[in-house]
């Protein structure tokens, strides 16, 4: 007779603002990074645990699709967490997920995903009876081994991640929530501009693994945990200037990292830059909160606050639409994180 578990989450995309890029070992990462939690970008999973069940050991939809090639970096997963949750090794599992944007295309669907993810299987050692001590600082450290910014994803609206002496209660271990933000960045707007939704051509992980031989890491480490701990009066005085002037520093260093790499990469496209020269001209024309930030592919972050929220998507339909691909793009906003459903 089949004894099956189910748990439903919907987990949140984040954009970081201090940039991750570069880990040691078990996933820990080589700088503290900041970031904020977005609304709309999420991954809703389906976890099911079969028990006994004829079906292979991980069965993986993505958007309703069978998609095989997951499984084994779900079951990667499950093999690294299961020291914990050692219930993981009495079940068949089913992993139905979702995206409600773009996969694969510097938006952080496994950030999103594995969040979800790791979501789903403590609501279902719940189930079972099984304590895990404080629910999402667990859930965080469990994402995180499945992708370290992952575990960002946890909380909302503003999360840190790495040791750093200006937060208090940080880990290397997981995400902890950025306490008295300013209000001005609670409500924060974020419109994804897709100038490219296809693959990228170099994914994150590779990414992250080439920086150990980059000549300026050593330098970038030390630079990224000076920048989280300067980015902390910023968010909590609302100084926009100083927030503009960090955020878009470190969206460029990140690509510059890739672009210093061996051998050297660039997930920027020519609209990508277009994009950041138009942000920058019509802030400089109209001092306002206009604002771009890059994850590790060609889309820009355009964001803005939510009292420039009108003139923003004006600026969008008169001079940034005709540079995304087909026209596309995702209006978002700063969230409070992950739902269970």
């Amino acid at each position: 007779m089949k004894n099956n578990l189910e748990a439903k989450w919907q987990s949140p995309s984040n954009i970081a603002l201090v940039k991750y890029w570069g880990k040691k070992a078990n996933q820990i990462p080589a700088n503290t990074s900041v970031s904020f939690t977005l609304n709309h970008c999420n991954t809703i999973t389906t976890l099911t645990a079969v028990s006994p069940a004829d079906t292979p050991f991980i069965y993986v939809e993505l958007n309703d699709a069978a998609t095989p090639s997951f499984a084994p970096k779900i079951e990667h997963f499950f093999n690294q967490v299961a020291a914990q949750l050692p219930f993981i090794r009495d079940y068949h599992w089913e992993v139905k997920t979702y995206n409600t944007f773009p996969h694969s295309s510097g938006i952080a669907s496994s950030a999103s995903g594995m969040s979800a993810l790791a979501l789903c299987l403590l609501s279902i050692a719940e189930k079972l009876g099984i304590k895990t001590g404080d629910f999402l600082q667990t859930a965080s450290t469990l994402a995180r081994v499945g992708s370290g910014s992952a575990c960002r994803s946890i909380y909302g609206p503003c999360t840190v991640w790495g040791e750093h002496s200006h937060y208090a209660n940080s880990s290397d271990l997981y995400a902890v929530e950025v306490d008295d933000i300013n209000p001005i960045f609670e409500t924060f707007c974020d419109t994804i501009l897709i100038v490219h939704a296809g693959q990228k051509a170099i994914s994150s992980s590779v990414g992250h693994n080439m920086v150990n031989t980059n000549p300026f890491a050593t330098a970038r480490f030390q630079w990224a945990n000076e920048q989280a701990g300067a980015l902390l009066p910023i968010l909590k005085s609302g100084d926009i200037p100083a927030f503009v002037d960090l955020v878009e520093s470190e969206a460029l260093m990140l690509h510059a990292l890739m672009m210093s790499s061996t051998p050297g990469f660039m997930l920027m496209k020519p609209n990508t830059l277009a994009i950041i020269e138009k942000i920058r001209d019509y802030r400089k024309q109209n001092n306002n909160s206009f604002v771009f930030t890059l994850d590790a592919g060609a889309n820009v972050h355009f964001m803005y606050s939510k009292q420039d929220e009108k003139d923003a998507l004006a600026f969008i339909q008169t001079d940034l639409v005709g540079l995304c691909d087909e026209g596309r793009y995702i209006c978002d906003a700063v969230g409070n994180g992950p739902k269970q459903l």
